[in-house]
């Protein structure tokens, strides 16, 4: 009965160890891809960063509205739509971030969405949230654009629907509390509203007339751009694939040999 070219345990692991190399080598090339996204976002930061501030008006085009692009806008607060977004951690400490429509134009009810800043959640019985309206009369804000308000992950409910979904509809009647949502799309706000939102976001980075600045931290978070860790992930992948298929030759060539040896041995019996 003729033999198999190689026993079945040294197939075997000749397949595991091509398909460890394999899988190496794409997780490898994986990170470096993460590396360039990273490389990107960091560059568009830079890049929104340079530009000029502009003024955000309602006849603002849409496409000067740069992600990180300084900005400042001129309105009167809206504080009746004020919502507060939860789970936003800053140095570890859970709370909320204070969202507030600043109107621009009022016979046609423009506004511009600003993340006015951030403030711890209370925890301790009895504790509540301080005052958070902002200045009245006309104020002028500064700070940085972003396409949107960043999201927060939902749980998904067996309904389909999302834990902390869309604003309700009674969400700013007289004598409710000021409305807790994890996610804040600006198109709920409109329509919960009435108002026509710009497609941009402000993040406040000036002071308020009034000098509330204690209550609300401004420290926004931005992407993470460290692509150097992914960098270096990337050759631990590569250092693993090269290993599988230093392994592979090995087993393949102790295979071959014994093969070679085998053949000679029973050749020189004949």
């Amino acid at each position: 009965m003729p033999r198999s070219l190689i026993p079945l345990h040294r197939a075997l692991a000749l397949v595991l160890l091509a398909v460890v190399a394999l899988v190496c080598v794409s997780l490898g090339n994986w990170q470096l891809d993460r590396a360039a996204q990273r490389d990107a976002v960091h560059a568009a930061i830079e890049a929104g960063r340079q530009q000029a501030p502009l003024l955000v008006t309602p006849t603002t085009s849409p496409e000067s509205f740069v992600d990180w692009r300084p900005a400042r806008a001129t309105g009167k607060w809206l504080n009746q739509y004020t919502v507060l977004l939860m789970n936003r951690n800053l140095n570890g400490v859970s709370g909320y971030w204070v969202a507030t429509p600043l109107l621009l134009q009022p016979d046609q009810q423009t506004a511009l969405l600003v993340l006015r800043g951030w403030i711890p959640r209370p925890i301790r019985p009895g504790e509540s949230l301080p005052p958070l309206e902002a200045p009245g009369g006309i104020q002028t804000v500064e700070g940085q654009l972003v396409s949107r308000v960043p999201r927060m992950y939902e749980l998904p409910t067996f309904g389909g629907e999302t834990s902390n979904g869309a604003l309700p509809d009674h969400a700013f009647e007289a004598g409710q509390p000021l409305p807790q949502v994890q996610n804040l799309p600006l198109e709920d706000l409109s329509r919960t509203t009435g108002l026509k939102l710009l497609p941009v976001v402000l993040e406040q980075t000036s002071s308020d007339a009034e000098g509330n600045d204690k209550l609300l931290i401004r420290e926004w978070p931005l992407p993470s751009t460290d692509a150097d860790q992914n960098r270096g992930y990337a050759l631990q992948w590569f250092g693993f694939a090269t290993i599988a298929a230093i392994a592979w030759l090995m087993v393949a060539w102790r295979s071959v040999r014994r093969r070679t040896d085998t053949r000679f041995t029973s050749s020189g019996h004949q």
